[in-house]
């Protein structure tokens, strides 16, 4: 047992390590992409940290969903952030099973390039969006009455850049519409739909995308507009933007890993090079090797060519006969 399970993770070692072999030179390439990805994702949080300062508590809007779901109170209000953590993480690690698996589909570094691109153009409308209009948040903590409903004013500027991570981030108030949880689920589960292999995976993504949407409102974290906003918006984003985004390769055709462009080392271009080597092919099997001057046909006969008919008559004729 302990040879078997050494063997395996061996064979794991070297799968990870081809792997990164064949992702680094994507890394150098796309590394600057990736950091502006990640940097504004700490730009969009200082964001709602800012909008927090200027919340107003006040009577909660009249809601449909909140009129059509019974509240999970505070007590059953970790089920939402639950389920988000779940589809988080489900997706993080999907992302990295080319480095185990042997079937791949694509890699890693470019579909994170992807990903970040759709969450950051759908966040900068998100920042505008909730700070052209503050409405009174329905969570608890933003509720009249709380005492972090409403931020006091900051004492220095590094209180605001901190952003009080995780805690600022979590019990923020005044970032409504849209639903940032939102995003995040629907560019992972756009993403899985599109790149993905599994046909039930993808239907759970699904099921699983519609259930969050309904416990952000059952947990009061967000009015049912919040969450409307965000399925149209959101998916808008990402069909928009993936038009805009060069299409990956696909590994599982054996695609080089860096996609060509319309010109290879001698200058030719691809498209007419194929052309040539595809007519080179089909003269060689039709027996003409690419002479453009040849037109004799050279069609077999009983597996013998007519030279060699000829021959043979030749042969049995006479000497002297006609």
């Amino acid at each position: 047992m302990t040879i078997y399970l050494a063997r395996e993770a061996s064979k794991v070692w070297r799968k990870v390590c081809a792997e990164t072999t064949t992702e680094l030179p994507l890394l150098r390439e796309k590394w600057p992409l990736l950091l502006a990805g990640i940097v504004f994702q700490y730009i969009h949080g200082l964001a709602a940290r800012g909008v927090h300062y200027l919340h107003r508590p006040g009577p909660l809007l009249q809601d449909l969903g909140f009129m059509a779901l019974p509240e999970l109170g505070q007590d059953k209000n970790y089920l939402s952030e639950c389920t988000f953590v779940f589809i988080f993480f489900s997706f993080f690690l999907w992302t990295f099973h080319p480095f185990i698996y042997h079937s791949k589909r694509f890699y890693t570094i470019l579909i994170w390039r992807r990903v970040l691109a759709f969450l950051v153009a759908s966040q900068v409308l998100r920042i505008i969006t909730f700070y052209s209009t503050q409405l009174p948040g329905p969570n608890y903590h933003c509720r009249e009455g709380s005492n972090m409903a409403t931020l006091p004013p900051p004492n220095n500027v590094l209180e605001v850049l901190l952003i009080n991570f995780p805690r600022g981030v979590n019990l923020g108030c005044g970032d409504l519409i849209f639903s940032s949880h939102m995003i995040f689920t629907l560019v992972f589960v756009r993403t899985y739909h599109k790149y993905g292999s599994k046909r039930f995976i993808k239907l759970l993504a699904w099921v699983m995308a519609i259930v969050q949407s309904l416990l952000i409102i059952a947990a009061r974290k967000h009015y049912t507009v919040d969450v409307v906003v965000a399925w149209y918006a959101v998916n808008l984003v990402v069909f928009f933007v993936d038009t805009k985004l060069p299409e990956m390769p696909d590994r599982t055709n054996g695609s080089p890993l860096i996609p060509l462009s319309n010109k290879d080392k001698d200058g030719r271009p691809k498209d007419e090079k194929d052309v040539r080597l595809k007519d080179e092919f089909h003269k060689l099997l039709n027996g003409n090797h690419g002479d453009p001057t040849d037109r004799r046909q050279r069609v077999q006969m009983n597996g013998r060519h007519p030279e060699e008919d000829m021959s043979m008559l030749s042969d049995a004729t006479p000497n002297g006969g006609t």
